[in-house]
């Protein structure tokens, strides 16, 4: 795939101000990537394809394979793609199996999200991280990984710095997140369907908690993925509140003039999405179309933020961001882990 990026740079090379070629050269990008995602997946599937796509994205931009005339391009596209997955998200999202966990299990999964947010952004001020920073962090580690940080982006007023830390970080720890859990369950005494419990309240990405839970077997999985998709639901409401909190303190003196969306578009048809599912209205083949493309579009998307991530920055000024991200996925999973073991089934 790199090969090929280099080569599109040197058979086409747009003028800077042929705007339409640019756009095009850049989605190519995209495509590329989201292919080249697709197919390490399939070498690797205990990886998924979305982390796969920030990977190879970080990559190519530090190796210099991206193309010149598809660069002033990529931060757009990348925006509106990810726009379109989030709102596709919602698709996989029912009421039903989430009522089905129980009270219980629903509480912990908001009680855990809370607290997670509420200790990174704590943290993240005593440290000297910023705020739009630490935000993006806590809520990417509590609620749905890159997903969430796309989310809450326009929210926080994050720079492009800020969304690129703080991927990277779901990335790092979400992976030793999926690669410790199932070697935990012997010692901790874990059944299966405590495992995906676990794993499912506490692990970053889908793919990553399917990545997790899939040694226990399909049980585990099942219970993971409701589990996870309750965290994902709560999405809404934290960009409500975020955006409530940001516009009251742009109304402070001096804070200046910009005031977000309280809910951004993208999340109100998140949740119209995820209304439609579970009303049943939507025929189960077109699901599981709409499933493919929102791997598509969210895998193209963060190849792109891949694209914007600059690892000797990150190196340079990530020392104080990688230990809020630590802690709080390490709380995260503590937390969830004694809440598992209280109130899950044993069986």
């Amino acid at each position: 795939m790199v090969t090929v990026l280099a080569a599109v740079d040197q058979v086409v090379r747009p003028p800077a101000t042929n705007r339409p070629r640019r756009v095009l050269l850049a989605l190519g990008v995209l495509s590329l990537g989201v292919l080249g995602a697709s197919v390490c997946h399939l070498l690797v599937p205990q990886v998924g394809v979305l982390t796969w796509a920030i990977g190879l994205g970080i990559l190519a931009a530090n190796a210099g394979l991206v193309p010149a005339g598809a660069a002033s391009q990529l931060g757009s596209q990348t925006r509106r793609l990810l726009r379109v997955g989030i709102v596709l998200l919602g698709f996989s999202v029912s009421f039903a199996s989430i009522a089905a966990l129980g009270l219980p299990l629903v509480a912990l999964v908001a009680g855990s999200l809370v607290a997670t947010l509420l200790l990174t952004l704590w943290l993240g001020r005593r440290l000297g991280v910023g705020r739009a920073r630490t935000l993006l962090v806590g809520t990417g580690v509590a609620i749905c990984g890159a997903s969430a940080i796309a989310a809450m982006e326009e929210t926080a007023g994050a720079e492009e710095d800020d969304v690129a830390a703080a991927i990277a970080m779901v990335t790092l720890f979400g992976t030793l997140a999926l690669v410790a859990l199932p070697l935990l369950q012997g010692p901790f005494g874990l059944t299966d369907v405590q495992l995906g419990a676990w794993a499912g309240a506490s692990v970053h990405e889908v793919g990553q908690v399917v990545a997790a839970a899939g040694p226990a077997g399909p049980a585990a999985v099942a219970v993971a993925v409701v589990v996870k998709l309750t965290r994902v639901v709560m999405l809404a409401p934290v960009v409500a509140v975020a955006g409530v909190v940001t516009r009251l303190r742009s109304a402070r003196p001096g804070a200046g003039t910009g005031r977000p969306a309280l809910v951004p578009l993208f999340v109100l048809g998140f949740l119209a999405c995820a209304a439609l599912r579970s009303a049943g209205v939507v025929p189960a083949t077109a699901l599981d179309w709409i499933a493919q493309v929102q791997v598509v579009a969210l895998g193209a998307a963060l190849f792109g933020m891949g694209c914007s991530v600059r690892l000797a920055h990150l190196w340079r000024n990530g020392g104080a961001v990688m230990v809020v991200a630590a802690a709080a996925t390490l709380f995260l999973g503590t937390v969830t882990l004694a809440g598992v073991l209280l109130v899950a089934p044993a069986t």
